[in-house]
């Protein structure tokens, strides 16, 4: 008796299988999503840095080229540095700029102790009235600067500080936000280093210096990068305390560009990079902490 073999069915196709792609937290994502992202990610960079790239682009155009042609021209056809050395002709811009340096530097120096120090005792003291101090600085950040500019003026009047580079660092000196930036780095850290160092002996002074403050120095180059950038992009409190022409930090100086040589965008556009170029300088060499500030406080195991 023989057997019948039935035919087998053909294979059906099937269609060829998407590639796999997962972000950064294992999830899978689909072509067109990862897609879509690119996509917002190339516009919001083109408005994020185009306007600098332009401002770039026109601060190195000769006198002779056209700014204004249509279509515009990105790249110049002739490179030149002369606007920045018209720049430096026109306004003292190297003392303004020493000036703002000085702001600055004395910014970061006197926010990242202040607020290093009023974060470590928000966060790792306890006394009484420390949940009440913690709002204090949580509302001072909801006062805007112009509703208290006339108090901080008067304030450098009285204390013989107007028109001098003092009284532009001193209302800065120590900001609200930063020091809630040193307070939340701070909880952070496990009590339990701290309690096997005052075990060991450890005052609150070592237990700062050597424990906690070595810990979060990634909070810190945040710190000093929103100071330095907060006091040399500040203009309206310089244009206020400060009457000497001498003393002019960088931004209230560049004003007179806008104001005598309007017409030459060139100009104003050298200006502002020079301006723009030393946070530029200051961000590129902290990125790296900067980036470690985000989850500061974490102990590997």
């Amino acid at each position: 008796m023989s057997v019948v073999e039935k035919p087998r069915p053909a294979p059906v196709p099937t269609a060829p299988r998407e590639p796999r792609i997962t972000d950064e937290t294992g999830r899978r994502v689909h072509l067109g999503e990862l897609l879509l992202r690119y996509v917002l990610l190339l516009v919001v960079l083109a408005l994020t840095v185009g306007p600098f790239l332009w401002q770039l682009s026109t601060s190195l155009k000769g006198p002779t080229e056209d700014i204004f042609s249509s279509p515009p021209g990105f790249l110049p056809r002739h490179p030149t540095f002369h606007n920045y050395a018209r720049v430096a002709d026109t306004i003292p811009v190297w003392d303004y700029v020493l000036n703002s340096l000085r702001v600055a530097c004395a910014n970061v120096v006197t926010n990242c102790v202040g607020s290093a120090l009023a974060g470590y005792a928000l966060a790792r003291l306890r006394y009484r009235g420390r949940g009440v101090t913690t709002l204090v600085f949580v509302l001072a950040m909801l006062v805007p600067v112009e509703g208290i500019v006339i108090a901080q003026f008067t304030t450098m009047r009285e204390l013989g500080l107007n028109n001098t580079l003092i009284g532009v660092v001193l209302p800065g000196s120590i900001g609200a936000m930063n020091v809630l930036l040193m307070r939340n780095a701070f909880r952070n850290l496990p009590y339990e280093i701290e309690e096997a160092a005052f075990v060991d002996g450890a005052g609150a002074w070592q237990r700062f210096l050597r424990i906690a403050l070595p810990s979060v120095k990634g909070t810190l180059a945040v710190v000093a990068i929103f100071a330095f950038m907060g006091a040399w992009d500040d203009f309206l409190w310089p244009l206020i305390v400060l009457s000497d022409p001498a003393k002019f930090t960088l931004t209230i100086g560049l004003n007179y560009l806008h104001g005598t040589f309007a017409n030459d965008e060139r100009l104003v556009a050298a200006g502002t990079i020079i301006a723009v170029a030393p946070l530029l300088l200051l961000f590129a060499c902290l990125q790296r902490y900067f980036f470690r500030g985000v989850g500061e406080g974490a102990v590997k195991g």
